[in-house]
């Protein structure tokens, strides 16, 4: 219900043993400053630190995946507003707690002069009665509802709920806050592990975090774990202890250091060679390793557009949809659609003229500087313009069989006439585009449209 029975619990253990307390909660953030992660909300400027100055919190729905901080922001922003901080979980509270809640914000607004932040967790499981007891009271001012979810808001709440309140998303931690993190906790005496004086490579910690997946509270767990595993009288943590305390297989991948370039760059590599074997099992260990989904999915975007291109024109739709995916469901479900998008690129056909073409264009935007435009391709959209020839000679390309001008014509500037800069591969809807095209200018025929590579 209201309360902070839980707080009451771990402060009753720290007063007795202090590491009784998890380290992820005697770790659990004091400050705004303190929270790792998030910058897109907490940095300088940004929505919430911008609320936290304001000293009124307006009712926000956190959405994000576990272990990212949602609880511990609503706490801050309570602490932060000077407000009463009261908790509810929306799987267990009935009506007659909603309303306690709610009578109890009211008669300290009126006598305190004091507001009431009330985090509903798992606020997804809300029921409509529920809503509609909570509804008039947070239109009404009478406290600020700060829900936390792991589910899409957009699906999962009603919408008259989600009418009235702001919904932030939390992104999962990158390893390098992760890791900092995980330092902190190592060597802080106070909250932490520092009474253990063990010191630890920053690329094991990034190990440690990369199985975390974007989860404090998981990282510190294992960590925790790691450090209870040393046996007495070492002074360093070592992979082995890190590893049982991990389950499972370690593998070698170190985001931030050289394999996990070397690892990427096989990937990107298979599926340019059409070694859809090898574009798999490259994936295989990206994902399996703790690598971020959103991450691989951009290579996979960047990678379709890059090297298929119009070879197969389906291959940037197919990547990106995949992205977007594989973001929307999450681990472990995401390897489906990333699977799918990677084999999709290994085996079409492959161009890089995308890659080349703009290349080529731009060493001339940056040498030539800014070239005037032919007066053919302006718009005429007024008498002076008209008169200074703008638009004269364009000829309308719909009006031409096929719908492309015969000849040369080219909307290059004057100074670049001549000047080539795609140059379209022979493989797939790319190359029978191209030769359609110049059908087409020589009056040779082609005017039907060529299928694309996929069809």
């Amino acid at each position: 219900m209201q309360s902070h029975a839980s707080d009451d619990l771990f402060e009753r253990a720290w007063q007795r043993d202090p590491t009784l307390v998890p380290l992820a909660e005697r770790m659990r953030p004091r400050r705004l400053d303190e929270v790792v992660g998030q910058t897109h909300l907490l940095g300088p400027g940004k929505i919430l630190r911008r609320i936290a100055d304001t000293g009124r919190v307006p009712s926000l729905i956190l959405w994000g995946p576990p272990g990212t901080g949602k609880t511990t922001l609503a706490r801050l922003l309570a602490e932060h507003t000077q407000s009463a901080f009261c908790v509810l979980s929306a799987t267990s509270a009935g009506a007659r707690e909603l309303r306690e809640v709610v009578e109890a914000a009211r008669r300290r607004r009126a006598h305190e002069g004091r507001g009431t932040l009330l985090f509903v967790d798992e606020i997804h499981r809300f029921n409509k009665a529920q809503q509609d007891i909570l509804l008039p009271h947070i239109e009404a001012g009478v406290c600020s509802l700060v829900g936390a979810t792991t589910e899409n808001p957009s699906f999962e709440v009603n919408a008259a709920l989600l009418s009235r309140v702001r919904v932030l998303q939390l992104r999962p931690i990158e390893v390098r806050d992760l890791v900092a993190l995980l330092r902190r906790a190592l060597t802080d005496e106070e909250r932490g592990l520092g009474a253990r004086k063990l010191e630890a490579e920053d690329g094991l910690l990034a190990a440690i975090a990369h199985t975390a997946q974007g989860d404090a509270r998981r990282a510190l767990g294992t960590l925790e774990l790691a450090v209870d595993l040393v046996p007495e009288g070492e002074t360093r943590l070592s992979r082995e202890v890190a590893q049982q305390a991990v389950g499972g297989r370690a593998l070698r991948y170190d985001k931030a250091g050289e394999e996990h370039y070397n690892v990427v760059s096989a990937f990107i590599k298979s599926m340019r060679a059409s070694d859809a074997d090898a574009a798999v099992y490259w994936l295989a260990r990206m994902l399996e390793a703790g690598e971020d989904v959103d991450f691989v999915a951009r290579r996979i975007v960047i990678f379709a557009a890059e090297d298929v291109g119009n070879a197969e024109p389906q291959a940037l739709p197919v990547a990106v949809a995949a992205a977007q995916a594989a973001h929307q469901i999450g681990m472990p479900e995401a390897v489906l659609p990333l699977t799918q998008a990677a084999l999709f690129l290994a085996l079409a056909p492959k161009s890089n003229t995308a890659l080349t073409a703009y290349a080529n264009a731009r060493k001339d935007v940056l040498r030539a500087g800014s070239l005037e435009v032919p007066l053919a391709v302006r718009n005429a959209v007024t008498p002076l313009m008209r008169e200074a020839q703008y638009g004269v000679g364009y000829k309308y390309p719909h009006d031409f069989e096929g719908g492309v001008v015969p000849g040369n014509e080219s909307y290059l500037p004057e100074a670049l006439r001549g000047q080539r800069y795609a140059h379209p591969g022979p493989r797939g809807w790319e190359a029978a585009a191209w030769a359609r095209l110049q059908q087409l200018r020589e009056g040779t025929g082609g005017s039907e449209e060529p299928e694309p590579a996929g069809e």
